[in-house]
């Protein structure tokens, strides 16, 4: 009975996790590409995922990559305007992390670490550390 809670329990999670992703994307206005690999996803899986309906399972690193883009979205979101806020992710950056980059292409290129690495720079931002 505990396995049969636990799986509906990460479906769940999931669920919302995908929804609260496929928004952030819409919001960043993310290609399907860009969309796909910040999850590290193939885009038909992606495409999938984002369905309602979906019943694949993501794995430890997806979920933990979907759970750094909703914390950053929200930190971005109260740490500058909408304008700058929604289209922050996507634009060229001249911070030490990127050089000159867009912050997504730096995680596409270099993963979790930098999707981690990005998490707290920008908490970093709002606290003022």
């Amino acid at each position: 009975m505990e396995t049969r809670l636990k799986t509906r329990d990460t479906a769940q999670m999931n669920a919302v996790a995908l929804k609260a992703y496929a928004r952030i994307a819409d919001a960043w206005s993310l290609t399907l590409k860009e969309a796909a690999a910040l999850a590290d996803m193939s885009e038909s899986t992606w495409k999938r995922a984002k369905k309602p309906n979906f019943a694949g399972e993501l794995t430890r690193d997806q979920l933990l990559r979907l759970s750094a883009v909703i914390g950053i979205y929200k930190s971005l979101e109260l740490y500058f305007s909408e304008p700058i806020a929604r289209s922050w992710f996507t634009r060229p950056n001249t911070g030490p992390l990127f050089y000159g980059h867009r912050p997504i292409d730096t995680v596409i290129e270099d993963g979790l670490p930098q999707l981690l690495n990005i998490r707290a720079y920008i908490d970093a931002l709002r606290g003022g550390a």
